[in-house]
């Protein structure tokens, strides 16, 4: 029986099929993605509706090429010339890490006590963040989320959009989280808004702006745990598998553990997760 696309994906893939002779893929991906004109549609329903087109032949050749090749993650030290090619499925496991990212903080912010927690990346792509959230002494957190698997090293990709909250909004923090192989929150932390600012690009001139930025987030720049832009720590720190995630060494007030109850399972008896 022939593979039958949902409304949304079918909508995607004309989307792809009507302005790939304008853009390459990385570029529309990031238009579609971020640009509010195009947030009707989800992440995965676009890398779901190339995926098709291309098993559907209905992408040339050049079309493909010109827009798989991107730069690869490289180290703080920036000497890797490594090159990877870019897929809908890899696209489709970036979208499912940062969605495991945002339920496992949801989560666990629920835990330690938040009076509220609204996932409103599940409504638009418009806020420029991910969750919002009241504490339990009622101050408000709007939370971007950035998820990886790697315990190495953290790089995050910030878009413009979520830049210009941050600047014009006190209560916007960046979060990271690194999940292990079965998508659990091991290591926490709270990206410095001042770093944050010290290192985004600025425009040199009105004909060229900029979209979206890799960061490699040194460990100087990192606190351990979510922490609100008044100091409160909304989340303690997390350390599951390793006191030293991402060169961080300020745990002296966490205890190792070996993981137990799942986050889900523990979240669950306590209503469950949103």
């Amino acid at each position: 029986m022939p593979y039958q696309l949902g409304e949304g994906t079918r909508r995607a893939a004309l989307r792809w099929l009507e302005h790939l002779h304008r853009a390459d893929i990385p570029r529309l991906r990031a238009l579609f993605t971020h640009h509010p004109d195009y947030a009707d549609l989800t992440p995965a329903q676009y890398a779901e509706a190339l995926t098709w087109l291309k098993k559907a032949g209905m992408l040339s050749g050049e079309a493909c090429l010109a827009g798989d090749v991107t730069e690869a993650d490289s180290g703080e030290s920036g000497s890797s010339s490594r090159h990877s090619l870019w897929t809908a499925a890899s696209a489709e496991r970036r979208a499912r890490t940062g969605a495991a990212g945002e339920q496992e903080l949801l989560a666990l912010l629920r835990r330690y006590g938040a009076r509220s927690v609204v996932q409103v990346s599940a409504l638009s792509d418009t806020y420029g963040y991910d969750l919002k959230v009241m504490t339990a002494t009622e101050q408000r957190i709007h939370l971007e989320v950035k998820a990886t698997t790697d315990p190495t090293r953290l790089v995050v990709h910030l878009t413009r959009h979520e830049s210009d909250v941050m600047r014009e909004d006190a209560a916007w923090i960046l979060g990271a989280v690194l999940l292990g192989e079965d998508s659990r929150a091991l290591s926490v932390a709270t990206v410095s808004r001042e770093w944050l600012g010290s290192v985004l690009p600025a425009d040199q001139s009105s004909a060229g702006r900029w979209e979206s930025v890799r960061l490699a987030v040194p460990a100087h720049a990192l606190s351990p745990g979510l922490r609100a832009a008044d100091g409160e720590r909304a989340v303690p720190p997390v350390a599951l598998l390793s006191p030293t995630a991402w060169g961080m060494r300020d745990f002296s007030d966490v205890r190792v553990r070996k993981p137990t109850l799942s986050l889900r399972q523990a979240t669950s008896a306590a209503g469950g997760l949103m």
